[in-house]
Parts: structure tokens; sequence; C-alpha cells
């Protein structure tokens, strides 16, 4: 299949690095990457600021491991659940007990299914909350699934956590391994080489994030997200670190309409639950209702935007979180400029 690109023009490119040049010169974040491209095309990246002030002058590039935070949930949960699906291993109308035998049949969660949980729809509660499980000696599974319900499954749309845990979960034990060894030979087939579960070493070349307790270290190769934390590290929902590098790379393969993943991404595109006016959920993606671009965040400051159409895709990691517990609202206009250009 002939793939028609279009290229990004220089004015797109530099309206993007005056933004994030902006958003550094103010403080709201140390630094940050952003990845340009087109598939089958090096990518343009355009960098500012510094990785953080414990790492010196040190400048952020396309190398810079940051922690991709919800990105987890496409770059790794939902791609292992494509290959699977591909190998007849899960089926999107699977319950998820039927993947989890230590979930009881009469689980209130226990009959939500894999669809229902990539499009964020399966009822599940919608408040992590794993410190609630502390000193319970159920799997973890059961606890998840034993909850009540706070919705109809298949019915509304709600962000959910859980269902991703629960799903990384089941794909080790199908696999008979651990999550992150799956997530790391998936990586390493894509030629994805910054990209792995934490813990990572302290160097120069990974960003830090929060600083949780006063006088303390920051988070520095640990992750950010309290459940994935809790899970030492390795969650369906959170926990990989990775570089604007690697997200291109993931993107390249994603824009690939012949290949596995390019495959599992059309399938995906197309939305099942509506968000709001204008956006709907896909399989795990955010789609647009026009068609025209699909995209994930993650809440440590991260991005990844593909327009199938136009094989363009945009990467953005950022450590935002830096400054601010939650800096969603200052990084608002530069996805909004992302989402806007990569159409264009």
């Amino acid at each position: 299949m002939t793939l028609t690109t279009r290229p990004w023009r220089p004015e797109q490119v530099a309206a993007l690095r005056e933004h994030l040049d902006l958003l550094t010169a103010a403080g709201t974040v140390p630094g940050g990457v952003i990845a340009c491209g087109t598939a089958r095309a090096e990518p343009t990246f355009v960098a500012s600021g510094i990785v953080a002030p414990e790492c010196g002058d040190t400048r952020p590039g396309p190398d810079t491991r940051y922690d991709l935070a919800s990105l987890t949930k496409v770059v790794a949960t939902w791609a292992l659940a494509g290959q699977a699906r591909a190998d007849r291993r899960i089926t999107l109308s699977a319950p998820i007990r039927s993947l989890l035998p230590e979930v009881p049949d009469d689980a209130p969660g226990g009959g939500v299914t894999v669809g229902q949980i990539l499009t964020h729809t399966s009822g599940l509660r919608p408040e992590t909350r794993l410190d609630l499980y502390h000193g319970r000696s159920e799997p973890l599974a059961q606890l998840i699934c034993s909850e009540p319900l706070t919705g109809t499954p298949g019915k509304a749309h709600q962000y959910i956590n859980r269902g991703f845990i629960l799903l990384g979960l089941a794909l080790a034990q199908l696999h008979h391994r651990p999550l992150e060894t799956l997530a790391a030979e998936l990586w390493t087939a894509l030629g994805m080489t910054g990209t792995a579960y934490g813990p990572l070493t302290r160097t120069t070349t990974v960003a830090p994030t929060v600083q949780r307790l006063s006088g303390a270290p920051r988070l520095h190769g640990t992750v950010h997200d309290d459940a994935a934390a809790l899970l030492g590290g390795v969650a369906g929902h959170a926990g990989v670190f990775g570089t604007a590098a690697d997200l291109a790379t993931f993107a390249d393969r994603l824009l690939d309409a012949d290949g596995e993943l390019g495959n599992w991404l059309g399938f995906s595109a197309r939305p099942r639950a509506r968000i709001e006016p204008g956006l709907g959920r896909g399989l795990a993606w955010i789609v647009t209702d026009d068609g025209n671009a699909l995209y994930h965040h993650g809440f440590t400051g991260t991005s990844l935007y593909l327009a199938p159409a136009t094989g363009r895709y945009l990467a953005l990691c950022t450590n935002a979180v830096y400054h601010r517990p939650d800096n969603r609202a200052a990084l608002a206009q530069l996805r909004a400029l992302a989402l806007k250009e990569i159409t264009n």
C-alpha cells in the first residue's frame, strides 16, 4: 500500500519550538523535546531548556529518557494486546475473568471485557487507590474485580487506570512471563533501545519528576505514578520510561498500514465511545470525530499524536510535573497547537 505523506512545514515546526521555548523560559517546565516526523523519513527534533536543575546545564535531546506515565497504555499494554489478538490468544469480547483465573465468577468486575477496558467503558472503580489494599493477601486482580462497579460496562466513557492494570496482569499470565519482559521484547523488535520499565539509574540523561517529601531527592528514574510504584514500577497503565527518538520510531511503525501494529492501529482508530463533542475513544486512543488524528497523553507531560491519512506524527516529552504536581493546564495550549498542526 502506498502511503501519501504530508511533510511538516518549517513554519509549523517553528511555532512548536517557540511555544516550547516560552514554557521553559517561564519556568513552567525545566525543558522538553518534540519530535515531528512523517512515516519512513527522519524526524525533526526540537529541544528546549535543561533536563532539570540537578542535572546541571545538560540539555534534553532525542535520547533523554522521560517518565512516559499513561503513554504506557499505548506503548506497552495496547500494543501487546494487539499482538495477542493477532495470535488469537484474546478477543475483545473476552471477559477479564477468563484471562485471570484468580477472579471469582461472582466478582462484579469479572465480566468486564477486554474491549471495555481498552475503550474506558468498563464501569470499574475510577479511583486507582491500590494503597487501600495494603495488608490484604488476595491477588490484586481479585481485589480490583471484587469492588462494586460504578457504571454499566459498555456504556459511558470514564478514564480508568484499573482496567489497564488488569489487562497488564492478564497479558503476563497469558504468556507466563512478566509484563516487563513481554514489553522489552516488543520494543527490541521495533528498535526502541531507550524504552524500558523502571527503575533506571540516576543520570543526567534521565529527567527527574517530583519531590515527594521536603528535603528528599526528587523521583529520578523511579515511576511517578503511585499505583505503579506500589506494583514495583511495572504496571499496565504506567511505569514506562522512553525517549522522543523511540516514540518517533514507534509512531513510524504504527503508520505502516501493512504492518501488524499499523493494522491494529487502523482497527483501533474507530471511535467506540463518546468523550465529548468532537472526540471519541477508540481502543485506548483518543480519536477525533473526523478521523484525522489519534492521540494519547501522559500525566507527567508527555503526548503522542498520529495522523494516519497524512503519515504525520508528533511526540512530546517533558517533565512538566517537576515544578507543579499537576501541570496539565500549562501544557494545554502546546497540546492544542500540536493537535492543530498535525492535521493542518
